[in-house]
């Protein structure tokens, strides 16, 4: 597998998309903790919830983590990495609200919370398809 040495990592607008970038995914998880502090508060008021609200509430803010982690060695020049950020801030919004509009499976208000969540990495697909990041990642051989 051919590497490509990005063109203008070091470009003002490179890095203000990085920086940009960086404060969506962490929008994400810090919503993704207040979504299991809401599941936890619930409850503990006796309210219902169930296994699928609490494990994908405890899995965002960890995913969120994960892309944080990804997302720096993009802004060190992975391209590898960038793609996967790419692909990610893509796919993850649609399946979110996809699953989350399967009628019964969570209550209208956690599904609520999570599209709120999801709609943080839209910026981020949009970011990671923009002339500055593009400019940055030619495609590898």
């Amino acid at each position: 597998m051919a590497t490509t040495e990005p063109a203008n990592l070091g470009n003002s607008r490179t890095q203000d998309a990085f920086t940009t970038a960086r404060k969506c995914v962490a929008l994400f998880g810090a919503v993704g903790v207040i979504v299991l502090a809401t599941v936890a508060v619930m409850a503990s008021l006796g309210h219902g919830t169930t296994p699928f609200m609490w494990i994908r509430g405890a899995l965002f803010p960890a995913i969120a983590l994960v892309l944080l982690r990804i997302l720096a060695r993009a802004a060190e020049g992975s391209y590898r990495a960038f793609d996967r950020v790419r692909t990610l801030s893509t796919v993850m919004p649609i399946a979110i609200i996809g699953v989350d509009l399967i009628p019964g499976l969570c209550p209208p208000w956690y599904a609520v919370l999570q599209g709120l969540s999801a709609l943080a990495l839209v910026p981020v697909a949009v970011l990671t398809r923009g002339a500055a990041l593009s400019a940055a990642f030619p495609k590898p051989n």
